[in-house]
């Protein structure tokens, strides 16, 4: 017996000691994201750092892109990359489900050993037509039927979408201890949990900051969708009720109905700066390192990527009070969960006096989020589903 201990967790595998990659090596494929390298978000990075590092490891590993993703090579080292066609700048939301099943009509025709399905919103609807041959593998994401952004019957067939996924799936992968109890309370159902992982940032490089006009611990910050759930308004309400002149940066994508409120809410106020989406790793890396607070203020989902680079970069956390959020922090984060709790922090926090919960979320990265386990710990699970199938 083969057997893997990861800080994820303790995945036994019936295979020998001594596994020949030539033998074991599988073809596998990622669908459910936009393509890779990332130019949108978490299930992208994740997509990217993963598929790299299967190919690394000797496997066929093909990641389904849209059409409409800026890199249009057919590799992306190692890694196939197969587009295909996205309506969804045409015809909004409803393209992401077009997009889906273009993906699961072309995996059909692969032979594919895995597929690996990041998300489950725009796909599972399709799940007929997934290929029967592949052990499918769907990692549950958030709870996206809680979202406030989606009317009432938009929830109810995320829910119903959520139940299929469950249904149709070989395996399910949760990405928090949050999740993994919902789908074991409501559906029965067992999971595997594997979180998230990301990089200690170990080179800062304050001159980054002239970029944003801002200067080392003299500002404040957060990174986010700008959706309701996330809080971006609670948080900013916090900076105004604060009357606080520091820089606030919010970085995030903001030509949304939602981030067009916000701009007007919050437009009068020299500090409160909306800079939109920044995708170089370094540069946000940096921000958040020489940044006084960072706020992170996700309530819905699992393991959030955004919260683990967070962690891994250095910065001192103020996050919004949720057991999705506190499982990953514990008592290394600060907490609000209105917006006086903001005021206060603004006011009263100093990140000098905050080192020590800045040191263990990076001890946390080393021994329990970082990359390399959480690549193992999937790819120890293929193996583990593979050799069960054949």
């Amino acid at each position: 017996m083969l057997t893997h201990r990861s800080p994820v967790g303790l995945v036994r595998l019936e295979l020998p000691i001594f596994v020949d990659p030539e033998i074991f090596s599988m073809k596998i494929a990622i669908l459910g994201t936009r393509g890779i390298p990332n130019h949108y978000g978490g299930f992208e990075q994740f997509a990217e750092f993963f598929s790299v590092f299967l190919a690394s490891r000797g496997h066929e590993v093909y990641t389904y892109c849209s059409a409409n993703h800026p890199y249009k090579e057919s590799h992306f080292h190692g890694v196939h990359l197969i587009h295909c066609t996205d309506p969804e700048d045409r015809i909004g939301t409803a393209g992401q489900f077009l997009y889906d099943l273009n993906c699961i009509l072309d995996s059909r025709k692969r032979n594919f050993d895995i597929i690996l399905q990041l998300g489950y919103t725009s796909s599972s609807v399709w799940y007929r037509l997934l290929p029967k041959k592949p052990v499918v593998i769907t990692n549950m994401d958030g709870l996206e039927w809680k979202r406030t952004k989606f009317s009432r019957p938009v929830q109810r067939m995320l829910k119903w979408a959520e139940k299929l996924a469950v249904k149709s799936s070989d395996a399910l992968v949760a990405d928090s201890l949050g999740i993994q109890r919902h789908l074991q309370d409501v559906y029965g159902a067992t999971s595997t949990y594997i979180a998230y992982g990301a990089h200690l940032f170990t080179t800062p490089d304050e001159s980054i900051l002239a970029e944003y006009d801002v200067v080392k611990e003299a500002y404040n910050m957060l990174i986010a969708r700008l959706e309701p759930e996330n809080n971006i308004e609670m948080i900013l309400d916090g900076v105004v009720e604060a009357q606080d002149p520091t820089p606030f940066l919010v970085i995030g994508k903001h030509e949304t109905k939602f981030g067009t409120y916000l701009k007007n809410k919050f437009g009068g106020y020299p500090q409160i700066r909306f800079i939109g989406g920044v995708y170089n790793l370094n540069h946000l890396n940096n921000l958040r390192f020489f940044s006084k607070l960072y706020f992170h203020g996700h309530s819905v989902g699992g393991t959030n990527p955004s919260l683990l680079e967070a962690m891994a970069s250095g910065a001192l956390i103020a996050a919004h009070q949720n057991e999705f959020n506190a499982s990953i922090l514990k008592d290394s984060g600060l907490y609000f969960s209105q917006k006086a709790d903001v005021a206060a922090l603004l006011t009263n926090t100093k990140k000098s006096d905050n080192l020590q919960r800045i040191q263990r979320n990076s001890e946390a990265i080393v021994q329990e989020f970082n990359w390399n386990s959480i690549n193992e710990a999937y790819e120890q699970l293929f193996f583990q589903l593979y050799h069960d199938r054949a």
